[in-house]
């Protein structure tokens, strides 16, 4: 019967997500686990937020407002744009899918960097898109390539800055050149899940390149450093049209009244966010010289996670650590074998973690 499936999913993955921790701790008979795998933040949501989310549950027997509207005028009050050019959704991961289902027929091209964040290839497969990967150059993408990597099919061309897994970033300068030389039916998608992490002055707003000409989608999310990952909400600034588009095929109540409550009270916590980016700017310090300790190489990060070179087996040692109550992601499922990409912690969890790698490491060697 698999005929009855539709054509194009054959090729594609069923998304490999973190394990959770309480499905780990159940399956190995152990406690106190950590997980360092999802580029989660481990401090949770601010207590202003929690609060606000309290006080809408006492509405949870009413659908929420399909519209997000009080959401999207929020949104766009901060970022200084029209309501009618945001869009929300179950995180960012929806909005991609949305953008390709608007604008990709089969065969249309979709050009991203290889490896980058892996919804991208499967969103383009969904519509039978053509998918044309750039290699990464020095872990970062290169523009200049990309750009040459247009044709006439291309429709979309992905940037995710920073960039995961390897969490490098593209410069303003360097978008600047990129965005001179994009035609104006190409629509240029500036994935920024991570911006507010991003303390390098260089580091390009995507909002600056929405001019209501060209067709710029900007996205981010709720889910890193405002801690909502678990309520998965995101929002994107696109043209009109785009937004027009994407609300004939989103679901009708796409987030829930609890997100959207936690999302407008996080969204006036820029001193509580502030510090949450410092706090992420001094894990990655304290992983840094522990690397460099234990002799390890790895790529500056921009972003709450740290791809490292080990040096042994990548899911050999992503179980061990898992075995110690140390949950990471492997390195391989993104094209670095015997790397793994760690998510900053809190300051315990952060020391934990490296006590467990050096023990691990000091068993390879033996």
């Amino acid at each position: 019967m698999i005929e009855l499936i539709r054509r194009g999913l054959g090729d594609i993955k069923p998304y490999e997500p973190g394990r959770p921790i309480e499905l780990v701790e159940k399956e190995l008979g152990i406690t106190e686990a950590i997980k360092l795998a999802s580029n989660e933040s481990p401090y949770g949501p601010f207590p202003q937020v929690i609060e606000a989310m309290k006080k809408s549950l006492a509405a949870v027997n009413r659908y929420p407002d399909g519209g997000s509207t009080f959401l999207k005028e929020k949104i766009a009050d901060k970022l200084g744009v029209s309501a009618s050019t945001v869009v929300v959704g179950q995180g960012s991961n929806e909005l991609l899918r949305l953008l390709a289902n608007v604008l990709l027929n089969p065969g249309d091209e979709a050009v991203m960097a290889n490896p980058s964040f892996i919804v991208y290839p499967t969103v383009v497969k969904l519509m039978l898109g053509k998918i044309v990967e750039v290699p990464l150059k020095d872990h970062r993408h290169d523009l200049e390539a990309m750009a040459g990597s247009i044709t006439e099919k291309t429709k979309i061309v992905f940037i995710c800055n920073p960039n995961n897994p390897t969490g490098t970033i593209v410069k303003k300068d360097e978008v600047d050149r990129f965005m001179e030389s994009i035609p104006e039916n190409v629509a240029v998608v500036f994935d920024e899940a991570y911006s507010e992490l991003v303390r390098d002055d260089s580091y390009p707003n995507g909002m600056d390149y929405i001019n209501g000409k060209s067709p710029v989608v900007v996205l981010r999310t709720f889910s890193k450093v405002h801690g909502l990952a678990g309520l998965r909400i995101g929002y994107g600034v696109a043209p009109e049209f785009i937004v027009e588009a994407i609300n004939k095929v989103r679901e009708p109540f796409n987030v829930t009244s609890v997100g959207q409550a936690g999302a407008i009270c996080s969204l006036d916590c820029d001193t509580e966010v502030e510090e949450r980016s410092r706090l992420n700017s001094e894990g990655l310090a304290y992983l840094y010289k522990e690397f460099d300790r234990l002799g390890l190489n790895y790529v500056p990060s921009h972003a709450n996670f740290v791809l490292v070179n080990i040096g042994i087996d990548d899911r050999e040692a992503s179980n061990m650590l898992m075995k110690k109550g140390v949950i990471v992601r492997s390195g391989g499922i993104f094209g670095y074998p015997n790397r793994l990409r760690v998510t900053v912690g809190t300051p315990e969890e952060n020391k934990r973690f490296i006590k467990e790698l050096e023990y691990i490491l000091k068993i390879s060697v033996v």
